[in-house]
């Protein structure tokens, strides 16, 4: 377990995969419920802003609070909330939402979760450590697994508009693990949470005034299959539990455990999309795509299991936080 473990000291691991768990059951629901708002004629962009606006209303109080006075630490980290807030949040939410519009939202978030792989090479751009065969291997079986799941050889219609969307997603995953996992900068998990909402309120209702970001919204009922919501109740679970809730215990969960064990157990996160997908919405994936997904997941530990650790007592007490990378 060493490759997968030596990102997380023993005492903080059982509370990192805890957080983890949660945080992966949280996120898991939000494409549900973007996809019956889009259904009820949300656009994208709506239910993004509106979830955001939700999600930096609940944590901006909470997360003033965690710093305790201790503004420098916010003034020092600004790049790193901006680049949070833009990539982590406010891309990583808007894309998926547009690829849930065009795929199912199990097949979505597999894709967005090829991120561990982006984390990988990020990790060895940043830290020198070139990937092993088992690496490439890894990579490889993701890749054969997104052909299955996108069922490209059962002659399913693939949306090309749908998975670019998703890859798109991809990129502001790995940015959130990336940053997340960096404790160097001192800030709080719920600071830096609020901070990162409060950047990606600023930018989609900045996109949104500018004619870039289309926002449509829709009253009346939410269709699901055993009972119908409120669309004010699917927007505040939208905008409180998979936002607020899952970034905080994302972040939490995330400096316990390192970038690349984070990413690991929230993949978690899939299965809990899948399950949701499938018991609200009657998404139920194809056999072919069942098998995919097994691959896509098999391919992401094997990349994982193949990386050398990263030994983080060399890193310089001075050293500025990881950059973004795009």
């Amino acid at each position: 377990m060493t490759a997968l473990t030596h990102d997380a000291p023993p005492s903080r691991l059982a509370a990192g995969v805890g957080f983890a768990m949660i945080s992966a059951a949280t996120f898991g629901l939000s494409g549900t419920l973007a996809r019956g708002l889009l259904d009820v004629g949300w656009s994208a962009g709506g239910a993004t802003l509106v979830r955001v606006a939700i999600a930096a209303t609940v944590m901006v109080i909470p997360g003033i609070m965690a710093l305790r006075g201790r503004w420098y630490l916010l003034r020092a980290s600004a790049g790193t909330v901006i680049a949070y807030g833009v990539f982590a949040v406010a891309g990583a939410q808007l894309f998926y939402f547009m690829a849930v519009g065009h795929l199912d939202v199990g097949v979505a978030l597999l894709i967005e979760y090829t991120a561990p792989v982006a984390v990988v090479v990020w990790l060895w751009l940043r830290h020198g450590n070139r990937p092993t065969r088992l690496t490439i291997i890894g990579a490889v079986i993701a890749a054969a697994g997104l052909v299955l799941l996108l069922n490209v050889i059962g002659g399913g219609e693939v949306s090309v508009i749908g998975v670019a969307w998703a890859l798109g997603a991809m990129i502001g995953a790995a940015v959130y693990f990336v940053i997340s996992g960096d404790e160097r900068n001192g800030l709080p998990p719920l600071t830096l949470a609020a901070g990162g909402l409060v950047v990606a309120l600023v930018v989609l209702s900045l996109a949104a005034l500018m004619g870039v970001l289309p926002i449509v919204v829709a009253t009346g009922d939410v269709s699901f299959l055993q009972f119908d919501l409120p669309w004010w109740v699917v927007a505040l679970l939208l905008g409180v539990v998979t936002a607020a809730v899952a970034y905080t215990t994302g972040i939490a969960a995330t400096r316990r455990l390192g970038s690349r064990l984070g990413s690991f157990v929230a993949l978690s996160e899939v299965v809990a999309a899948t399950a949701f997908a499938w018991l609200l919405l009657g998404q139920q994936p194809l056999p072919i795509q069942m098998a995919g997904a097994v691959l896509v997941l098999t391919g992401v530990i094997v990349v994982k299991l193949g990386e050398k650790p990263v030994d983080r007592h060399h890193t310089p007490v001075t050293e500025p936080p990881v950059p973004v990378p795009v």
